[in-house]
Formats: structure tokens, C-alpha cells, sequence
């Protein structure tokens, strides 16, 4: 097993800041990518509850239509018989 550790020219405190900013950038990306993943998880679920808003009330508007289509046809067959 090889114990190789990698020898740095700059500085240290310059290394140490470096090191710092790029963990914390790293950190803020990764904080930012988990709210917008739960952010779109929650978009989804509302527009799943809108979309099947819609399917029943178009299902409820078939019924009514049928129901009309069916008055209408006894209607006009009614006063010729």
C-alpha cells in the first residue's frame, strides 16, 4: 500500500482557503440541487391532484352531456309519436 501524499508549492493559508471556499460552494451547490429536487417533487404532486381535478370533472361533464343528449331525444321524439 502506497502512502503517497501530495507536496503543495503554494502556501498553506492560501491552500486552507482555497480548500475552504471550494467545500463550502460545493456544499451551497448541493443545498440549492436538494431544495430544487424537493421543490419539483412538490410540483408534481399538486399537478397530479389538478390533473385528476380535471379527469373527474370532465368524467361528470360526459355524464351530463349524455344525460342531456338523452333528454333532447325524447323530447324530439315525443310529440311525434
Amino acid at each position: 500500500m502506497s502512502t503517497d501524499v501530495k507536496q503543495y508549492r503554494s502556501p498553506t493559508r492560501k491552500l486552507l482557503r482555497f480548500f475552504e471556499r471550494s467545500r463550502d460552494k460545493w456544499k451551497a451547490k448541493c443545498l440549492e440541487a436538494k431544495l430544487r429536487v424537493k421543490r419539483l417533487h412538490t410540483k408534481v404532486a399538486d399537478l397530479q391532484v389538478s390533473r385528476e381535478r380535471w379527469k373527474e370533472e370532465v368524467r361528470q361533464l360526459r355524464v351530463e352531456l349524455a344525460q342531456a343528449r338523452e333528454e333532447r331525444k325524447k323530447q324530439e321524439a315525443g310529440p311525434a309519436a
